[in-house]
């Protein structure tokens, strides 16, 4: 189906006539509005990339800010975490003390102590030391904790702090994404013996410092892991699938048809970034009136183009497809067409008069030439009548000459009359057509003569019905084809039978009447055919054969196409001619 279908696309495309004018300036509009449109486009692809490249960068700059000061005081936390470990006594007392009283008091004090560490790292949400001596750990932390969170936290935290105790190495070098309680929280555990020091942070307060972030009404600033899971953000963003999973490289547009631009920066301290979702449609609210105005200039473009081909094809088109026909008719040989194109242009207008005139003088010398010929065809119709007659009228004189020398005064007397017939249809044969029954009374005529020739040597039968005796024939073209056969069939001692038939045939578009004349002498020879077929005349060792020739000749030149002479040789020999004319032949016809 698929190769039937690139089939007939292909022939279609053969089809279309590419060297024509309609299609060239078709083309010609199309090449010069594709390429500006295509420019036009590419401006205003151009103008949002450098929209998006500026916005991009500037928001990318202010995360990159915000993240290295985040990164800054993680650093500071871990330093401050270490000193505590390592330095601060009470701290030291809790994974010391031997008794419960000295680990009270001691938790005391370092509890106080974190509590107002806290005020130094704005961006830490709470501090936790736990023993795993005494299975317990002290806690400080920023704002208000519901205290079901609170259990979820500190559990977290000790079974984080179990879990580093049971690991032949200390792995947790960074700050690692925890889920507690439905919320993500940022922990570092330190570790010391049997103590352990840590801090935590809520990704929603990494992201305070970018709170004043533009990012539109649909927009959103974000917490998201290396994963790109989404750990906290300002506005529920589940809903516009967007992809965090490509890194912070580069920014890209993400989300349903890309209709968000996502710019990022990932922390050096943990597997965590901050990146921002800003609607595309928001940035590009600004973007410059020039671009709006590509839009429009292409949509005019674009109605304009079929305008355009509407208003050439009126004022070009359709005079040119108008002067193709007419000049297609005129190839034909209709020159009786002229063409109107008064409403069209000037130049057009000018072309359609001087071609009207031309057609005039055209049509006008074409009936000159026509008369021409005719009286031409007419001039070597006659000739071709006369180089028929001295053949017979040699052979008459021959058999009077001998006919007075045995002094056959009877005989003489019956052939003249018979030559007087002869020679008066002769002599009235200078018109192009005659009927056929004064056709067949001439050759009657003629084989009278021949008998008297040629004694008891043939016969002759003519068989036409009464209703072909009034078909218009060429005259003496029978009497050439029967000269023919008596010339070359009939010898002495072998009796020949010449038969004359006429049949018509009208299942065809114009009917025609076929004359036959056969005899059963030894017939053509190959080479007779092979010449006569070929339109040429036969010659031999006795000289050239005109008779047949100008049979055929004469066919042509009075009807045309419209009749024909075929010959050959019957079954078992003898020679067979046949000639087709029209049924309704005359001589106005040919004229």
């Amino acid at each position: 189906m698929i190769f039937d279908q690139e089939a007939r696309m292909f022939k279609h495309l053969r089809s279309i006539a590419w060297n024509s004018t309609p299609v060239k300036l078709v083309l010609g509009l199309l090449g010069i509005t594709l390429p500006l449109i295509a420019l036009l486009l590419y401006n205003n692809s151009y103008s949002v990339n450098v929209i998006h490249s500026q916005v991009a960068a500037s928001d990318k700059n202010l995360i990159d800010i915000y993240m290295k000061q985040i990164d800054a005081q993680l650093t500071e936390v871990e330093r401050h975490l270490a000193g505590l470990s390592s330095t601060d006594l009470n701290v030291q007392e809790m994974g010391d003390s031997q008794s419960e009283d000295e680990y009270i008091l001691a938790k005391t004090a370092v509890y106080r102590k974190l509590t107002s560490d806290l005020s130094i790292y704005p961006y830490i949400d709470g501090f936790y030391i736990y023993s795993l001596k005494h299975h317990d750990g002290v806690e400080a932390y920023k704002g208000q904790l519901a205290y079901p969170q609170l259990l979820d936290l500190r559990k977290a935290l000790e079974g984080r702090a179990i879990q580093l105790s049971q690991k032949a190495q200390y792995e947790n070098v960074q700050w690692k994404v925890q889920q507690v309680g439905g919320a993500y929280y940022l922990i570092r555990l330190m570790h010391d013996d049997d103590l352990y020091v840590g801090a935590w942070v809520n990704a929603s307060s990494i992201i305070q410092p970018l709170l004043g972030m533009r990012t539109g009404s649909t927009g959103a600033v974000l917490v998201v892991d290396d994963q790109g899971r989404t750990l906290y953000s300002t506005r529920d963003m589940s809903k516009e699938k967007l992809d965090f999973s490509r890194g912070f490289q580069d920014y890209y547009l993400s989300g349903q048809k890309d209709t968000y631009l996502i710019v990022g920066e990932p922390s050096a301290k943990g597997g965590f970034s901050l990146s921002a979702a800003i609607p595309d449609h928001s940035i590009l609210e600004n973007l410059p009136y020039l671009t709006r105005a590509s839009t429009i200039v292409i949509l005019l473009a674009l109605l304009m183009l079929p305008l355009s081909f509407l208003l050439l094809r009126k004022v070009l088109l359709l005079p040119l497809r108008k002067m193709v026909g007419a000049m297609r008719l005129i190839g034909e040989g209709n020159f009786n067409i002229r063409m109107d194109l008064s409403h069209a242009p000037d130049e057009i207008v000018i072309v359609n008069r001087t071609f009207n005139t031309m057609i005039s003088k055209i049509e006008e010398l074409k009936i000159n030439v026509y008369e021409e010929q005719i009286s031409k065809q007419r001039a070597e119709l006659k000739q071709l009548q006369l180089q028929i007659n001295p053949h017979f009228f040699m052979n008459s004189l021959n058999i009077l000459y001998n006919l007075a020398q045995v002094k056959q005064y009877a005989l003489i007397q019956e052939m003249t009359m018979n030559l007087v017939h002869y020679f008066r249809y002769l002599f009235q044969s200078h018109q192009p057509l005659a009927p056929l029954k004064d056709e067949l009374r001439h050759i009657r005529h003629y084989l009278h003569i021949q008998q008297m020739r040629f004694p008891n040597t043939f016969s002759c039968e003519i068989n036409i019905p009464p209703y072909l005796e009034n078909v218009a024939i060429p005259p003496l073209m029978l009497q050439t084809v029967v000269e023919n056969s008596v010339k070359y069939a009939v010898k002495p001692g072998e009796p020949i039978l010449l038969a004359i038939e006429a049949e018509l045939n009208d299942l065809t578009e114009q009917p025609t009447v076929c004359i036959t004349i056969r005899d059963n002498g030894e017939g053509y020879s190959d080479a007779a055919l092979a010449r006569i077929r070929e339109g040429k005349v036969y010659a031999d060792e006795t000289g050239e054969h005109f008779g047949l020739w100008n049979s055929r000749e004469r066919l042509k030149l009075q009807f045309g196409d419209k009749a024909w002479m075929d010959c050959y040789n019957d079954d078992p020999h003898g020679a067979v001619t046949e000639i087709t004319i029209p049924l309704y032949a005359s001589q106005e016809q040919k004229e």
